[in-house]
């Protein structure tokens, strides 16, 4: 079973199990909860880890080829509980495809961090793709 020693371990790993389209690394991710709590992008909140993991399942395969980056980061910390927010920025082929406000929270099982919620909505107002071209 994997570990993750802190929210910061879960949700790296949960961004690279979204990014390469990784359900069982996904599952591994999730604290196993009738309470967990997960609202897709124009989705219903799913609540419980079954049915969440099942939205998983039909989501991430059509996810390889999708890079995220994350960015605007912000930590409310807690002794069991953590939340971050963030935005992701998501990319295709180096083209910026769109932009999400995501808030996740983690929850101290044990020794391990798990995911027990993730919101993410599309950002009403994204700032700028970034500039990957040259200049010279």
């Amino acid at each position: 079973m994997a570990t993750f020693p802190s929210p910061e371990t879960a949700e790296t790993a949960f961004y690279e199990a979204f990014q390469a389209g990784d359900s069982d690394v996904m599952r591994r991710i999730w604290l196993d909860s009738p309470r967990c709590v997960c609202i897709h992008p124009g989705g219903e909140r799913l609540v419980g880890t079954d049915v969440i993991l099942e939205s998983w399942d039909d989501i991430l395969p059509n996810m390889r080829g999708v890079v995220i980056h994350r960015t605007e980061l912000n930590v409310i910390p807690g002794q069991n509980l953590v939340i971050h927010t963030l935005r992701e920025n998501l990319y295709v082929s180096g083209e910026r495809r769109g932009v999400m406000l995501a808030t996740n929270g983690y929850c101290l099982e044990g020794e391990n961090w798990r995911m027990c919620l993730h919101h993410a909505s599309p950002d009403p107002d994204p700032p700028p793709a970034w500039d990957t071209g040259r200049v010279h």
